[in-house]
């Protein structure tokens, strides 16, 4: 498992873009989590489904309303990470308002979650492999900070506590 002082691991996430431009067509785009993280402060949040309850009502809105402070605490990105496609993650993104804020990373058959050791199995629910619900501090590729929720909680992956950490 993913532990802080380690690199993130190589891998692949795919964004739905919504306006055409900066290299980027309209539609799923996939990306190198090493590229993308490159030179950045990245604040990386994951959790187990677009659309389902804890994530839509508390987790993605924690993000978007904290946004200009994480920022202000010189986080240059946010991502949030579920093993759903592209096209919800886009979905959702408009649902949640995430444009500007957050960007809604795809790890479609959840194998950059399965390289952090950080998976969940929801066989049983009819839900699949999926992310646990945790979130990252990550500078330059390197994890600063790691905080992983005990199953069925959400309690410390939250956007206050990445604030107080990025402020830290």
């Amino acid at each position: 498992m993913i532990k802080v002082a380690d690199r993130l691991p190589a891998g692949k996430l795919q964004e739905y873009i919504e306006v055409e431009g900066e290299g980027c067509t309209i539609g799923p785009n996939t990306f190198d989590v090493e590229k993308e993280s490159a030179g950045k402060r990245i604040a990386i949040f994951a959790l187990p489904g677009a659309f389902t309850p804890t994530c839509s009502a508390k987790h993605v809105p924690g993000f978007v309303e904290n946004a200009d402070k994480l920022k202000a605490a010189g986080i240059d990105e946010v991502w949030c990470v579920s093993v759903n496609d592209a096209f919800v993650m886009g979905a959702w993104g408009r649902d949640q308002k995430t444009a500007g804020k957050v960007r809604m990373m795809a790890d479609g058959s959840a194998e950059w979650v399965k390289s952090l050791g950080l998976t969940l199995d929801l066989t049983a629910k009819g839900m699949g492999v999926r992310s646990q619900r945790f979130s990252m501090l990550v500078d330059k590729g390197v994890v600063k900070t790691l905080n992983i929720e005990a199953p069925g909680k959400f309690e410390v992956s939250d956007a206050e506590t990445i604030l107080a950490q990025a402020k830290g």
